[in-house]
C-alpha cells in the first residue's frame, strides 16, 4: 500500500510529546512490512535552522479568493521521505504551537491550511495514496478536504484518523479561520460560532482509531468521550484501538547509557546499584530496604494530582521514599514543594525535566506511580515494566491494557491497579503495593522479572494498522 502519513511533529525533527514518537516509529515499521510510506509535516523554523532542506516542489492553494503559495522541502528519516510544507508566515516561529506561554492566536488558520496543504503536497509529488493517515486535531480537517476534492487524484484514497489525546479538540471561532470560513458545509456543523476540528475529523474519516483498545472503549461512553459522545457513538463500528509500541532501543536497561550499571531479567542485580545511585542523586538515605516510589511526568490534573496531593501527608507517615520529577502547573508544584520541605527525608520533588534523570528514576525505583485521570496509551508504565519497576496505575486507557493487577491474575501480575479516581482508592492501592513489597519479597521479585520480560512492540502495532488500512 501507499500510505501518506500527515502529522504535526516527528521524533528527531520536531517534538513536544508522544505523537512525535508514533510518527517516527510507526512509519518505519510499516516500511519494513513492505509499504510505501511518506510523511508530510510543517517546515518549522527549527527545521529550517537545523537542516536547510532542499526544495523538491512548489504548490499553491486558492481558498476564499486568497492564494497560498508554498515550497515543499524533503528530509529523510531512515530512508523514509518527510515532505515539509514551507509556509514561513505560519511556521517560521519560535515554537510549534505556542510562544512558550500562550497558544498562537492563529493556530486554527495555520493547521486548517496545513490539513489541505498536505493533500496538495501529495499531488505535487504525484504520490497517490491508498491511505491518508491523519493524527489528532491538527490534521483532522484533512479527511474533510479529501472528501470534497473533485480533482479525481484521491478517488481511490481512504482516510484514517488516529486520536492520540481526545481531550484536545482544536475548537476555534470560524470567523478567525479565513481558510475555511466560506465553507457552507462546515458552517452547518458549528458549535455556536466555533468549529471543532476533531469533531469534523471523526465525521469524515473512513476509520477512527486511538492508541489503546481500552481508550477506544472509553471514547464510546458518555463519561470518557471528552464531550464527543454523539460523534463517537454514530461511528461506533468504525472506532477501534491499537496499542502504541515502546522504543526499546532507547528504553532497555541492558543497553541504557544513562544508568550506572546495565542489567536485564537474567541478571537483575544491577538494579540495586541503580537504586543506590538514584537515592544519592536525589538526596535520600541510601537504604536498599526502604521502598522507593518514583514518578516523572508533567504536573497536570490529567496525571492524577487531584487525588495524589490529598494523600501525601498520610503516605509520608510510613517508611517510604517518594521522588517526583516534573514541571507544569505552578499550583501543583507549590504544594509539592511544601510537602517536600516538611518531609525532606521521605519526599523529594525535583522541578525539572531531564532525560538522564528520567532514565535513572525508571531504573532505580521500586515502584512507578501513574494514577492518571485518563491516559490514552501511556509510555512510562511500559518503560517501568522493562526496568523491573513495578507500576502503580489507575485502570484507564492504555494503563489497563498493559498492567496486570496481582489481585486479579496472581500468576501473570506485573503491577498494582485501582479503579476509582479518588484519593482513598489510590492510597489503598499504594498500601497494598507496600505490603506486598515487605511481606512477599519473592512474589514481588517475580513480578519485576515478569515485567522485564514483557514487550509491547511497534512491529505488532504496525501489523494491526496494516489490517486497519485494509479494512477501509
Amino acid at each position: 500500500m501507499k500510505i501518506l502519513f500527515v502529522v504535526s511533529e516527528v521524533e528527531d525533527l520536531a517534538k513536544t510529546g508522544g505523537l512525535a514518537d508514533v510518527a517516527k516509529a510507526l512509519p518505519i515499521e510499516l516500511k519494513k512490512l513492505g509499504h510505501d510510506v511518506i510523511l508530510v509535516m510543517p517546515y518549522y523554523k527549527l527545521l529550517a535552522e537545523k537542516f536547510d532542506a532542499p526544495i523538491v516542489a512548489s504548490q499553491s492553494i486558492v481558498s476564499n479568493h486568497n492564494t497560498y503559495s508554498f515550497n515543499i522541502r524533503q528530509i529523510n528519516i531512515q530512508d523514509i521521505p518527510v515532505f515539509c510544507v514551507d509556509f514561513p508566515d505560519y511556521f517560521h516561529r519560535d515554537g510549534f504551537y505556542t510562544d512558550g506561554y500562550h497558544a498562537f492566536a492563529d493556530n486554527a488558520q495555520r493547521f486548517a491550511f496545513f490539513a489541505d496543504a498536505a493533500l496538495a503536497t501529495s499531488r505535487a509529488i504525484e504520490f497517490k495514496p491508498n491511505v491518508v493517515h491523519c493524527n489528532d486535531w491538527h490534521t483532522a480537517l484533512t479527511p474533510y478536504f479529501l472528501k470534497i476534492d473533485n480533482s479525481g487524484f484521491f478517488a481511490q484514497s481512504k482516510t484514517v484518523l488516529t486520536i492520540h489525546n481526545g481531550a484536545f479538540h482544536g475548537t476555534h471561532r470560524i470567523d478567525q479561520i479565513p481558510f475555511v470560513n466560506h465553507h457552507s458545509a462546515l458552517h452547518n456543523q458549528l458549535d455556536g460560532d466555533a468549529l471543532n476540528f476533531l469533531r469534523i475529523g471523526i465525521r469524515y474519516a473512513d476509520k477512527i482509531n486511538t492508541v489503546s483498545p481500552n481508550y477506544a472503549n472509553e471514547l464510546l461512553t458518555t463519561l470518557g468521550s471528552h464531550m464527543l459522545y454523539n460523534e463517537f457513538s454514530a461511528r461506533r463500528k468504525d472506532v477501534s484501538g491499537i496499542l502504541n509500541g515502546c522504543d526499546y532501543t532507547q528504553w532497555d536497561p541492558a543497553t541504557d547509557e544513562y544508568i550506572p550499571i546495565n542489567f536485564d531479567a537474567n541478571n537483575p542485580a544491577g538494579k540495586q546499584e541503580c537504586k543506590r545511585k538514584l537515592q544519592e542523586t536525589a538526596g535520600f538515605e541510601q537504604n536498599q530496604k526502604v521502598p522507593l516510589i518514583g514518578m516523572v511526568c508533567r504536573l497536570t490534573e490529567q496525571k492524577g494530582f487531584g487525588y495524589i496531593l490529598p494523600i501525601l501527608e498520610d503516605l509520608l507517615q510510613h517508611n517510604v521514599q517518594l521522588l517526583i520529577v516534573g514541571t507544569g502547573d505552578p499550583s501543583i508544584s507549590e504544594v509539592l514543594h511544601r510537602h517536600a520541605q516538611i518531609h525532606p527525608d521521605k519526599f523529594i520533588f525535583i522541578e525539572t525535566f531531564s532525560v538522564e534523570l528520567a532514565h535513572l528514576l525508571e531504573a532505580g525505583s521500586d515502584f512507578f506511580l501513574m494514577p492518571s485521570l485518563f491516559e490514552p496509551c501511556g509510555l512510562n508504565q511500559m518503560y517501568s515494566l522493562a526496568y523491573g519497576t513495578v507500576p502503580i496505575v489507575r485502570a484507564v486507557g492504555g494503563l489497563k491494557d498493559t498492567v496486570i493487577d496481582i489481585a486479579h491474575q496472581p500468576d501473570l501480575a506485573t503491577g498494582f491497579v485501582f479503579e476509582s479516581p479518588d484519593s482513598s482508592a489510590l492510597l489503598g492501592c499504594i498500601y497494598r503495593a507496600l505490603l506486598h513489597y515487605y511481606e512477599y519479597p519473592d512474589s514481588f521479585n517475580e513480578m519485576k522479572i515478569r515485567g522485564m520480560n514483557t514487550r509491547f512492540t511497534w512491529h505488532q502495532a504496525a501489523l494491526e494498522y496494516e489490517a486497519l488500512y485494509q479494512s477501509c
